[in-house]
């Protein structure tokens, strides 16, 4: 059994591990296996078709190219929703106002485009992450 001593959030811990076999996986050994030997993770994308803006958006549908997700910087409700898609926002113009901590949080466009997608609709409850509304930005 070896003992090691761990801080977790500013708080220290002695545990006890006992070890199993000497062999370690090649993968634990960071300073011999470089992260692009790591397996990638699968991540779902909600997608919507170039078509037409007006289709609805699904996780089986395909996103155009040069679109961006603009996701929810922290957990929160859905106060203002002020796009809708097929709408031509400019940099930096105010997309959906969340509520958090009794807090108004504006969003705003990273890019200046075309909304292609809104996943959200006023009231709804998001995560920290939660992908909330697709843009797709002008050609420079």
């Amino acid at each position: 059994m070896k003992m090691l001593r761990i801080t977790l959030e500013g708080k220290t811990y002695d545990v006890g591990v006992e070890v199993l076999d000497d062999s370690v996986p090649e993968l634990l050994h960071a300073s011999h296996s470089p992260a692009a030997q790591l397996p990638p993770v699968p991540s779902p994308v909600v997608t919507a078709p170039s078509s037409s803006a007006s289709v609805p958006v699904t996780a089986h549908s395909t996103l155009p190219e040069g679109c961006q997700a603009i996701v929810s910087p922290m957990a929160g409700h859905i106060f203002k929703c002020l796009i809708k898609p097929g709408d031509l926002v400019a940099y930096h113009q105010e997309l959906i106002v969340l509520d958090a901590m009794k807090m108004e949080t504006p969003i705003v466009a990273p890019v200046a485009g075309t909304v292609r997608a809104v996943l959200v609709k006023e009231g709804d409850a998001v995560d920290d992450g939660h992908v909330l509304l697709y843009i797709e930005g002008l050609p420079q």
